[in-house]
């Protein structure tokens, strides 16, 4: 079997390698696969800090996603229309720099999720996933009725916004931005589950009371957790914004969190690289098998399926021939 440094490493470079390629071969629209697929990932992987460390199965995380894009249309709204923000006594004029929206994005995020953790950690098991369902179902008629910002038709950015240094307009340099804070955040997440930090959530997921008789708080840390969880996948909902110049209240459907679970399963619950597999796999099988039928989710059912019932450490378990979440 192959060990897992080296499927990481694989992994890693041919996510970097295809958009190479596409840039060589003058292929602009693989290397925007290539960047959604990154993007995707780095979602899936905020997912992963709450699942697959954590235990925390959100069904609601797509709220997150979704307020780091309307962080990013919102701000960039104001900024190509001239028209300020006002909140209460403050008074914005929206910025087109990708730092401050990403922060901005991540802030927004956090509080959300400190929110939404506080109450939804007071439950478990199939009371937690509803939960954050429901918020999540929430946000999203929220969205629709806020026309404001175009209600269900959703707002569109017209200008990409800016990095200093960089054409984010140019499809290469754009992922490359995408997948240098994919790789940031992933060895964040190796580095966090190894941390006492890391050890005492696992401890917590794995049996609370003995967590709490040794002076842990359970439901403190999993919060930490969850709130990091969020901020993350809000930066990616901010990213993928900034890839389309579009959000709409799609970015908050429990569909879009039903797809970031598939993408850990596939990839590997709790594995360092499974949500990066499981959105580069997804990403390919809607381009390749959407261009055929527009009913191509049976055969994603049918490889989650196999998956499930033959390989249940996902991909990457499959490789290393070892079920448990490993980094």
């Amino acid at each position: 079997m192959i060990a897992e440094r080296w499927i990481n490493a694989i992994v890693l470079a041919g996510l970097l390698g295809v958009p190479l390629w596409a840039m060589v071969a003058d292929a602009p629209f693989t290397i925007t696969l290539a960047t959604r697929a990154a993007i995707l990932a780095l979602a899936a992987v905020g997912l992963n800090i709450a699942l697959g460390i954590g235990g925390l199965v959100s069904l609601g995380h797509a709220v997150f996603f979704g307020i780091g894009g309307y962080a990013m249309g919102i701000l960039a709204y104001h900024a190509q229309t001239f028209v300020p923000l006002e909140l209460g006594p403050l008074t914005f004029s929206g910025t087109k720099s990708m730092p401050l929206i990403w922060l901005a994005a991540v802030i927004m995020s956090s509080v959300v999720a400190w929110g939404i953790g506080v109450l939804s950690l007071r439950t478990s098991g199939v009371y937690f996933i509803m939960i954050t369902l429901a918020f999540g179902q929430m946000f999203y008629y929220f969205a629709i009725s806020w026309s404001t910002y175009g209600g269900e038709d959703g707002l569109s950015i017209y200008v990409r916004n800016g990095f200093p240094g960089l054409n984010t307009l140019a499809p290469i340099q754009f992922f490359g931005i995408c997948f240098v804070i994919l790789c940031f955040v992933l060895f964040l997440k190796a580095r966090m589950r190894m941390s006492p930090f890391g050890l005492a959530l696992n401890a917590a997921r794995q049996s609370p009371v003995r967590a709490e008789t040794v002076g842990l708080n359970p439901v403190r840390i999993k919060l930490i957790a969850f709130i990091i969880s969020g901020a993350v996948t809000g930066l990616a909902g901010a990213l993928y914004a900034d890839l389309n110049r579009f959000v709409s209240p799609t970015m908050f459907s429990w569909q879009l969190s039903g797809e970031l679970i598939v993408f850990i399963i596939i990839g590997g619950v709790g594995r360092l690289m499974g949500p990066v597999i499981g959105a580069a796999l997804f990403v390919a099988l809607e381009h390749w098998l959407g261009g055929l039928t527009e009913y191509w989710h049976v055969y994603l059912g049918a490889v989650l399926l196999m998956i499930v019932l033959f390989a249940r450490g996902g991909v990457v378990g499959l490789l290393t021939g070892k079920e448990g979440a490993h980094v």
